[in-house]
């Protein structure tokens, strides 16, 4: 009886998440907009991604959009639906850097919408382009030091339908990481839950220019 005791106890949380993790079963999505130059800095260059490639001259990416719970997110849920094609993930390349990372963001995330792998990939890119990205940043001729809050400031004075409580801004190894904006199944802007509104406190983020 110990034995099933214990051995329920180790299988009980696991069962648990896959029974929460359902495709198409949450309440809001988050958009993470990653601004390329940081990762590249920070991680991408290192791994000699395609994205930091000179050619290129990415600035605001798509990370992903990532279904959410209010309190919590599902990822990698069971789905019936087809994964993408090569073509399908190349096609997103040009607002999330790579076909890798649309294909990583279909697996993790995108199952769990309810959508098809082509209809995921169309709202990702109609939630992209509804939002306005300031272009003071590409604009920077040299890297500087800032708060994360006059990024915060400047997505809402480009998106006034924005509220404080919808976007918050994340740091990472002393650079600006992301932007991540809560919208409805919809796309319109929504409050979000208290595990995401966790803004960056930092003064002096690092944030580089556009290569």
């Amino acid at each position: 009886m110990r034995k099933l005791a214990l051995a329920l106890i180790l299988i009980l949380p696991t069962l648990s998440r896959a029974e929460g993790d359902r495709a198409g079963i949450f309440d809001y999505y988050v958009m993470a907009l990653s601004w390329s130059p940081n990762w590249c800095a920070v991680e991408g260059d290192a791994k000699g991604s395609d994205q930091c490639d000179a050619r290129h001259d990415h600035g605001w990416v798509l990370h992903g959009l990532w279904p959410q719970y209010h309190r919590g997110w599902p990822d990698f849920c069971a789905t019936a639906e087809r994964p993408p094609s090569r073509t399908m993930t190349a096609a997103m390349a040009d607002i999330m850097g790579t076909s890798g990372l649309a294909w990583h963001q279909w697996r993790k995330h995108g199952a769990c919408s309810g959508l098809s792998a082509a209809g995921y990939f169309t709202l990702s890119r109609q939630a992209y382009d509804s939002v306005v990205r300031p272009d003071v940043f590409r604009r920077l001729d040299r890297s500087v030091r800032l708060p994360a809050s006059v990024v915060e400031e400047a997505f809402l004075k480009a998106n006034p339908s924005f509220e404080p409580d919808g976007i918050t801004v994340t740091c990472r190894d002393g650079h600006i990481q992301e932007v991540r904006i809560c919208l409805s199944r919809a796309l319109a802007p929504v409050p979000c839950g208290q595990d995401v509104v966790r803004d960056c406190q930092m003064r002096d983020a690092l944030f580089h220019p556009v290569r």
